[in-house]
């Protein structure tokens, strides 16, 4: 009974643990529960604390933000003006950059300008008169046998027709023989042509026998030729240094020759010889047949395209260029291109190349031909024919010219390659097929003072005055630098203000000034008693209006040439500009520059 009695009570403390046990694995899991439910809490709690922190932090900046923009903004007023100001500025800054925006706006039309652009009013009051006077001796009472002059002209076409001229003239003074002058053959132009195969030599004696014997060829004396004596004679001789330098040497050796003879005769002579010089110029050198029919021909397809045309003489080679020293901004290409062709004259110097220009001894720029023509009162509709050379960097300079006035011909687009054939390859021929189209124009515009500008200015005053528009370079350089600065309507005003003095009217030169081939006033008369009142108030009253140009006018380009060399004569004239130094000579670009 005792065994059975331990036996239970085992049984019952076995129990009693296995039950306590159970208990405690409870209280354990329980204990567990309760702290994992304690922890996921805690996290919770944390998570939305942070969240809520960081809700916060956002709302206190975007309370900070709309303080600050309350607070610094301006009013919407203040915002309109300052958009305003701002793109207006950036109007200023593109009509600055641009030549025809909205200030700088390039008319297509001339305008109206209420008077005649095609034709001067006075010049129906003055003519060409250069008969000579009764005591004028004629050549058969007065030329000396076995006296004989030869002379070789130099430089281009024009150049060498100033020397012809001025043969004429010191033969009459030496009371010699002339002999048909010898044409530049070995200048930049390389063109071969005698003077009979551009102008009709048979003419030319016959229209001067009764002022000067002029012959073909020199005589042979006694079965043998003649040796003439060469010599050079100072720049602007006048009578009497002739007759002392050269009339002893003619009288001792029966022949002389006088070398690179352009402009060895003084402006300024008695006025029968001035006229002499015009009966030359103006009646005596005739372009032979041939030349003669291909210009008329040119004349007349020009017409055939209208009524009237200009016809613009325009100098722009790059060899030109270089040598003047003229700048035209184009940065570094520019002076990199012209100065690997300055090279060739090593002695050349130009210190300031922007003086240059501002001194108006730089030639026009296509651009600024076409700007100052349409100033002038010139339409889009006009036709132009161009006479020039190469011009620098080509088409993309001339395109402005072209987008101003795009009616642009020249001889090699209204003749035929077959027409031109027997001129092209010389120089001296194809000149004057421009000359002769210049010379008939309706209006006559160069954009340089050089021989040829020179010549026919001074042939187109004898003629009737017809428009000949040489530009006021040295007051135009300052207007077109600045033109972007004014309207359109406040640049034109100022270009007809400054070419007044410059358009080729009566008496806008006085007497005596400037080179004779330009302003050959002894042969131009006036009519007597022709003017009305009226016609003489507005002539006043237009010479008072440009009184002050005229007067700079007639100091900075109508003086003496000897007083006022230019650039593409500058090698014949034996001066020296302020800026440019010259050590010797350079005959294979002389004639380049002498047009």
């Amino acid at each position: 009974m005792l065994m059975l009695k331990n036996l239970k009570q085992l049984i019952f403390s076995v129990e009693m643990k296995k039950k306590k046990g159970e208990r405690n694995n409870n209280s354990i899991l329980l204990q567990a529960s309760y702290e994992l439910f304690i922890g996921l809490n805690v996290i919770l709690w944390r998570k939305r604390h942070r969240l809520f922190s960081l809700i916060s932090a956002v709302s206190g900046c975007l309370l900070l933000l709309l303080f600050a923009v309350s607070v610094f903004t301006p009013p919407p007023t203040a915002t309109e003006h300052f958009l305003s100001h701002h793109l207006s500025a950036v109007k200023k800054t593109e009509v600055v950059e641009s030549n025809f925006d909205m200030v700088f706006q390039v008319p297509a039309s001339g305008g109206t300008l209420g008077r005649d652009l095609w034709s001067s009013s006075q010049s129906k009051f003055y003519y060409g008169c250069s008969n000579a006077s009764k005591s004028f001796q004629s050549a058969d009472m007065k030329t000396h046998p076995n006296r004989y002059l030869m002379i070789a002209t130099s430089g281009g076409l024009n150049q060498q027709r100033t020397g012809i001229i001025d043969a004429v003239v010191v033969a009459y003074i030496l009371n010699a023989t002339l002999v048909i002058p010898k044409l530049d053959q070995h200048s930049y132009w390389k063109d071969t042509s005698g003077f009979a195969e551009i102008f009709n030599v048979d003419w030319f004696i016959s229209s001067l026998s009764r002022d000067v014997e002029i012959i073909k060829e020199l005589p042979r004396n006694e079965g043998k030729a003649w040796i003439p004596r060469s010599m050079r004679v100072p720049r602007k001789c006048n009578s009497k240094c002739y007759q002392i330098r050269v009339l002893p040497v003619l009288n001792k050796k029966h022949a002389v020759e006088l070398t690179k003879f352009d402009y060895r005769l003084s402006n300024r002579l008695e006025t029968d010889l001035q006229k002499l010089r015009c009966r030359v110029n103006y009646q005596a050198l005739r372009f032979t047949d041939s030349i003669l029919e291909l210009g008329k021909i040119l004349v007349e397809r020009m017409r055939m395209k209208a009524k009237q045309f200009i016809a613009l003489h325009l100098r722009f080679e790059p060899d030109m260029l270089a040598f003047s020293g003229c700048y035209y901004g184009g940065g570094e290409k520019e002076r990199g291109e012209l100065g690997a062709l300055r090279k060739r004259w090593k002695t050349l110097h130009v210190s300031n190349p922007e003086k240059v220009r501002r001194h108006g001894r730089c030639p026009l720029t296509p651009e600024e031909v076409g700007l100052m023509l349409r100033a002038l009162g010139f339409g889009s509709d006009v036709h132009i024919y161009v006479a020039s050379g190469e011009v620098y960097r080509g088409e993309e300079t001339l395109a402005p010219l072209k987008a101003l006035f795009p009616n642009f011909h020249s001889k090699e687009t209204i003749a035929t390659k077959e027409e031109l054939a027997p001129f092209s390859s010389f120089s001296g021929r194809m000149a004057a097929l421009d000359y002769i189209v210049c010379d008939e124009s309706d209006v006559f515009v160069t954009n340089n003072n050089g021989n040829m500008a020179r010549i026919l200015a001074g042939r187109r005053r004898y003629f009737g005055h017809k428009p000949t528009i040489r530009p006021n370079a040295k007051k135009l350089y300052k207007l077109f630098l600045d033109r972007n600065n004014m309207t359109w309507d406040e640049f034109a005003s100022k270009v007809r203000t400054y070419q007044i003095g410059f358009m080729g009217e009566p008496k806008e030169v006085k007497p005596g000034k400037g080179e004779f081939h330009e302003n050959p006033d002894s042969c131009i008369c006036q009519a007597n008693g022709l003017k009305t009142p009226q016609e003489d108030d507005e002539s006043s009253k237009e010479r008072k209006e440009g009184a002050e140009v005229s007067d700079e006018q007639q100091q900075q380009q109508q003086q003496p040439l000897e007083e006022d060399p230019d650039w593409t004569d500058i090698f014949y004239l034996d001066k020296e500009l302020p800026d440019v130094i010259t050590k010797q000579e350079h005959p294979e670009v002389e004639g380049f520059f002498s047009d």
